[in-house]
């Protein structure tokens, strides 16, 4: 029998290297694989790590006003995503800027807030001793709707251009009421004042819109800009009418005309509501809240929701909600700036 031939050690030594070199190369090969698994593993634990304990809402307007119907109706779906229970607490006063503010100064991860437009953007350029920053003291988090306001007055009074003749020629006989100085209502109405031939109606602020609605209803005021939310009920009650749209034709309220029918021309103007955090939000939370919030105001059955309580439905990532805040800013400044408003 012929003996199997011996390696020389020479040979030997090379094929050890060449094995060593292989298990080398597939070790390198498994890293990035390894490394973007575990990435991906540490993402998706991190975004699960939140939240740990019930999440608080703070919306800086009363129960029933339309910040709140938005809040409470993101807050059932988000506290079945989140696994934890998601509480609304009511902070009215400030237009909004006492809740704001404690939204900015908190600390233990868990409380957010729901704010509109005048928090975010004209609060700053009204203030000069608002206790919290815009641009500095909240994360965004998602742009949750928008909508047109309502110029609603008593039913005994005219429609249309006799409207507005006829608010021309009390001068400041005539009130108009907001949710507060440096709200949408107050600086809308401000607006209003000049693109309907300088109004002279004097400013009366409310908590809520609800109070507005009361103070509609016992005459203490003439005229006041709200949202569908509140003015449709009572329109069609016929306790309120409505004068027009600041937009134009608006499927939140189809059959009420736009104030251009009314000759009055170049006002647009719209009320939103945001989902914000505190500055110092984890990272957790961010990326918890990012993942699902915009998800659960897409769904059909919470655009709905938000669409009969006179809202449409946006949903945006936190750069959509800074682009609105910027670009409004601008908007409400110039207001701000032509009727020199400065609250103290």
């Amino acid at each position: 029998m012929k003996k199997p031939s011996r390696l020389s050690p020479a040979t030997r030594r090379s094929m050890l290297g060449n094995a060593l070199n292989a298990t080398v190369l597939i070790a390198a090969c498994a890293l990035p694989l390894a490394a973007s698994a575990q990435k991906g593993s540490k993402n998706q634990e991190t975004a699960a790590a939140w939240p740990t304990k019930p999440v608080r809402i703070l919306v800086g307007f009363p129960g029933g006003s339309t910040p709140d119907m938005a809040a409470r109706t993101l807050a059932e779906p988000l506290s079945r995503v989140l696994g934890q229970p998601v509480i609304i607490e009511n902070k009215p006063g400030a237009s909004g800027n006492i809740a704001a503010d404690q939204v900015a100064k908190a600390t233990d991860d868990h409380t957010l807030g729901v704010v509109i437009n005048g928090n975010l953007t004209s609060a700053k350029l009204l203030y000069a001793k608002l206790p919290y920053d815009p641009a500095k003291d909240f994360t965004p988090i998602s742009l949750i709707a928008t909508a047109p306001l309502v110029l609603v007055a008593p039913p005994d009074l005219p429609s249309g251009t006799a409207f507005f003749d006829a608010a021309r020629n009390a001068g400041d006989k005539w009130n108009y009421g907001s949710v507060g100085n440096g709200s949408v209502g107050h600086l809308g109405m401000e607006l209003l004042k000049t693109k309907a031939g300088d109004l002279a109606a004097v400013h009366i602020p409310y908590q809520g819109n609800p109070q507005v609605v009361t103070a509609l209803l016992g005459g203490q005021i003439q005229m006041a800009l709200i949202p569908p939310g509140i003015a449709l009920p009572q329109i069609k009650a016929g306790k309120l009418k409505a004068i027009g749209l600041t937009s134009g034709r608006s499927p939140l309220a189809p059959e009420i005309p736009p104030l251009a029918d009314a000759n009055v021309r170049n006002f647009n103007l719209e009320v939103w509501t945001a989902l914000i955090g505190p500055a110092n939000l984890s990272k957790a939370a961010k990326a918890r809240l990012n993942q699902e919030v915009s998800k659960i105001i897409r769904d059909n059955d919470t655009r709905q929701k938000l669409f009969n309580q006179g809202w449409q439905a946006v949903g945006t990532s936190p750069d959509g909600l800074l682009s609105r805040i910027r670009s409004e800013t601008a908007i409400m400044g110039g207001i701000i700036a032509m009727r020199g408003i400065k609250i103290e």
